[in-house]
């Protein structure tokens, strides 16, 4: 049996979200000092982002255009 959308929605925020904790434990035990030029570090931080987005990305909720509402706080056009 197919699994739902949800379950594989739900999924793949747990996936992220411990992605998101492996790389703050990454970034908390990185040795210091950090110079402004570690790429390594630079990269942990670029990929923190990554996760933060799409994790903000599966939560937001979503709009879809149509012709009688074109934008998210447009009114319902009335005919």
């Amino acid at each position: 049996m197919p699994q739902s959308y949800q379950h594989c929605l739900a999924c793949a925020l747990r996936a992220l979200r411990r992605a998101q904790t492996a790389i703050a434990s990454e970034i908390a035990a990185y040795p210091t000092p950090i110079a402004g030029c570690d790429a390594q570090f630079n990269h942990l931080l670029a990929e923190r982002q990554r996760i933060s987005a799409a994790i903000g990305a599966l939560e937001d909720d979503f709009f879809i255009p149509t012709p009688r509402k074109p934008t998210p706080f447009a009114g319902v056009e009335s005919r």
